[in-house]
């Protein structure tokens, strides 16, 4: 059993011998040098060995310090770095893991936030938006043709029962063509009139303290010309003031107020002045009506075309 023991461990004691003299070699490399120089320089470089471990007192064979010159001159038990390239690049790449790794995980983290944020803040209201814009623009159609019918029902004036179908119509070319906002404004346009169809109220002259009930203007285009105005306000049957929108002849504008300056005769004007001064009450205090299904409203007699919002 010992003697098997021992010659599986001779050629592991062999290496670590030539290593050894490998070691003793470059350790001698100055005489070395000086060795390699000479034709029989093997054979040199194996006495000098066999003289360093001599004088150590140890004894090795000549086997084992010939193959430690063989060895010296391989450079085997050398360390030769890896050359540069793609591999040695991996293998960098590899070693460094923990460190590029953190970096990696973080970018990776802030860019799922930025696309996440993307998604929900731009994305999707935007899908939204436009999922609501297809569904209004598939509505308008059967949008026009119920106010058509509502406008219909609400008047027996075929002036505007012909206004309301060629809103209508041009609504549904423009919806054709593309033009969305063409579209919508007929649209719009259509309600707006459906509305004003609907609308009952009163113009009732303001009598209140505190505030003006006539006044006059000069009008710059002819100053010899004195216009006479009345302060009125729509109030529907439940007593709610209604906004109207007036254009005013100063301006050229159309604005929507809770009361305007309507223009009158100076005969009505006069009427009303004295109807205040008796007790401070307008006692006929309506201008006209408007009634439901008509568009326009039925003033008085004497009422004029005119009317201003500012005074």
């Amino acid at each position: 059993m010992a003697s098997r023991a021992d010659k599986s461990e001779a050629p592991l004691d062999d290496l670590m011998m030539v290593m050894d003299v490998v070691d003793t070699l470059r350790h001698e490399e100055s005489q070395v040098a000086r060795e390699l120089k000479a034709d029989d320089r093997d054979a040199a470089m194996v006495d000098r060995l066999r003289q360093v471990y001599a004088s150590q007192g140890i004894e090795v064979p000549d086997h084992i310090l010939k193959a430690g010159v063989e060895d010296l001159k391989r450079d085997r038990f050398v360390y030769s770095p890896p050359k540069t390239g793609f591999q040695r690049t991996l293998a960098m790449v590899y070693i460094s893991r923990g460190t590029w790794s953190k970096w990696l995980a973080g970018a990776c983290a802030v860019l799922l936030v930025a696309v996440v944020a993307w998604y929900f803040f731009i994305v999707m209201p935007k899908q939204r938006a436009e999922a609501e814009l297809t569904a209004r623009l598939e509505a308008l159609p059967s949008a026009y043709t119920e106010l058509v019918g509502r406008i219909d029902a609400l008047t027996e004036d075929t002036r505007v029962e012909a206004t309301a179908a060629t809103l209508a119509e041009d609504g549904r070319l423009a919806l054709q063509d593309g033009k969305n906002e063409a579209a919508f404004k007929a649209e719009q346009d259509l309600r707006d009139l459906a509305a004003r169809l609907q609308q009952v109220f009163e113009v009732q002259i303001v009598s209140r303290e505190g505030e003006p009930t006539g006044l006059t203007r000069i009008p710059e285009a002819n100053p010899n010309t004195e216009n006479f105005y009345i302060v009125v306000e729509a109030v529907d049957p439940d007593g709610n003031v209604v906004e109207q929108s007036i254009q005013s002849e100063e301006s050229g504008s159309a604005e929507r107020v809770t009361k305007w300056g309507q223009r009158v005769s100076e005969n009505i004007y006069d009427a009303v002045r004295r109807d205040k001064l008796e007790d401070g009450i307008v006692q006929k205090g309506v201008l006209g009506q408007k009634r439901r299904g008509e568009l326009d409203i039925n003033w008085n007699s004497g009422v004029q075309d005119g009317a201003i919002t500012k005074w």
